[in-house]
């Protein structure tokens, strides 16, 4: 499926739009920028999540990850239920 295009002005340093072209051409500056720029939103969103992650409250109780042990004996208990649930 093609993604809806649009055209817009991009201002960046004249070293920056050289390094570019002499990278990947100027034929290729828009596709360059366009990967550059999904990349950078693909950090910024996730660095958003973490940041609102570390915000939870340490006190949090979840059952099975009360230690390293803990954490470990839970993600093989699921896999073994589901390696269980599959062999059905």
């Amino acid at each position: 499926m093609a993604h809806a295009l649009t055209r817009t002005h991009l201002i960046a340093p004249k070293e920056l739009i050289k390094e570019v072209d002499r990278l990947v051409g100027p034929r290729r500056r828009s596709e360059f920028f366009t990967e550059a720029a999904a990349e950078k939103l693909k950090r910024e969103k996730l660095l958003q999540v973490t940041r609102r992650a570390m915000s939870l409250p340490a006190e949090l109780d979840v059952p099975g990850w009360e230690t390293p042990e803990a954490a470990s004996k839970w993600v093989h208990d699921l896999r073994v239920e589901s390696d269980r649930k599959r062999n059905v």
